[in-house]
């Protein structure tokens, strides 16, 4: 199944990616520690051609350790520099600004080679929505520069920001790409948080972190919604809406509170430290 979406402004913040693309020495992409590969825009790849890039696996705390070991070594192998941070952590921000620094000089030196005068080197920042743009680009201006918030597409126009005297950089808007040629990556990106709940239906989506869960991390399925196995999907809803309280009058099960408790137990971390994708996957 295909699924098809593209909100205006996105195919409008696409171009303007693809206009300001000159003006910098590389880009810095985020991704979701999470889903490192399904959170890549494969329509920006086109765009950005040989552009020097790095990358940032964003969400840390929220991703399985030794998986995000795991994608930084395969993004090294590709020649792609990448460090996974929690953008509130100071130290993890400060590795952003030392390898930005290092892509930059990279640049600086052609430029002195020529006999030019370096400048401050220059990055576009990009990444799909709620990735954490706004939250990593407050703290490396060590102000509040661009808005903030738990729900996709808070950032909605381009603007340049200083990094002390490091670099500068180009805030762009979340863009996501028109349509999901592979259905697990629309479940993994809603899952997640990255699309809005109204994209897909939240029961699929909850079933589908419900499964996973069974074969990935089968005791934190136990261990938080008392679950052994889901061969039967409406017996496990029925058994985490008993557990958590989600009942209707005459005893029915409210399987969309269910579903919001899977997904939101997810998204915070209750369930634990997990990664929906590995590199080999």
């Amino acid at each position: 199944m295909t699924i098809q979406w593209f909100p205006g402004h996105m195919a409008k913040a696409k171009r303007e990616v693809a206009e300001k693309l000159k003006l910098v020495d590389f880009v810095i992409e985020l991704v979701d520690a999470r889903a490192p590969l399904s959170s890549q825009n494969p329509m920006l790849h086109n765009t950005l051609q040989e552009k020097p890039k790095m990358m940032v696996l964003m969400k840390k705390d929220l991703a399985d350790t030794q998986i995000t070991s795991e994608w930084i070594e395969h993004f090294k192998e590709k020649g792609i520099p990448a460090v996974e941070i929690e953008a509130n952590h100071k130290q993890d921000v400060q590795k952003v600004v030392q390898l930005a620094k290092e892509l930059g000089k990279e640049k600086m030196d052609k430029l002195k080679a020529k006999g030019i005068r370096p400048r401050a080197s220059r990055a576009m920042i990009i990444g799909i929505p709620n990735v954490g743009k706004s939250t990593l680009i407050n703290r490396l201006a060590n102000k509040k520069m661009a808005k903030t918030g738990d729900k996709p597409g808070v950032t909605t126009k381009q603007q340049w920001i200083k990094v002390k005297k490091e670099f500068e950089l180009l805030d762009t808007p979340g863009i996501l790409w028109p349509k999901f040629e592979e259905e697990e990556v629309g479940y993994r990106l809603a899952a997640i948080g990255t699309i809005k709940d109204q994209i897909l239906p939240k029961e699929d989506v909850a079933a589908y972190v419900l499964n996973f869960l069974h074969q990935s991390y089968p005791d934190r399925l136990e261990e938080r919604f008392s679950l052994e196995n889901v061969d039967d999907m409406l017996e496990a809803f029925e058994t985490i809406g008993k557990k958590r309280g989600c009942l209707e009058s005459g005893g029915r099960i409210n399987f969309e509170k269910v579903s919001d408790i899977i997904l939101q137990d997810l998204r915070t971390g209750k369930l634990g430290m997990i990664t929906l994708e590995r590199p080999d996957s």
